[in-house]
């Protein structure tokens, strides 16, 4: 029986940690994305690539994604090192999305708005769902 139990918990453990490290890598992505237009127009002076759009509806989905994987109160306490990692993510997708989605008017940009918003959503909920226990 405690064979059994086990099998599934180390699925779920090699998924949340396959997660993690999309998570970072999708992040680093987007921010040499991001610092890649203003370097093309001053190494070139002309804008090769343009500014983020789907791409970053796209990458701003990973910190939800990874929140949805470790609802479970044991694989969100897991990630307790990498909680900060996400709200800076969130963050980060954030403002960006909601600035070139005002500014440039960019509606696909409104995606990345609202998933960063059910990040902090989601990361909300686990933090008042996880039972505070006195160390």
């Amino acid at each position: 029986m405690r064979e059994t139990r086990r099998e599934p918990r180390k699925g779920r453990d090699r998924r949340l940690s396959i997660g993690v490290l999309a998570f970072r890598w999708i992040f680093v992505l987007a921010l040499l994305r991001m610092f890649a237009t203003p370097a093309t127009k001053d190494f070139f002076d002309e804008e090769l690539l343009p500014s983020p759009t789907w791409e970053w509806a796209l990458c701003s989905l990973t910190p939800g994604l990874l929140i949805w994987l470790a609802r479970a109160p044991e694989d969100w306490r897991r990630l307790e090192d990498e909680r900060s990692l996400l709200r800076i993510a969130l963050a980060f997708y954030f403002l960006y999305a909601l600035a070139f989605a005002l500014g440039q008017n960019v509606l696909v940009l409104w995606i990345a708005v609202a998933a960063s918003l059910a990040g902090f959503a989601g990361m909300w909920h686990l933090n008042r769902k996880e039972p505070s226990r006195v160390r």
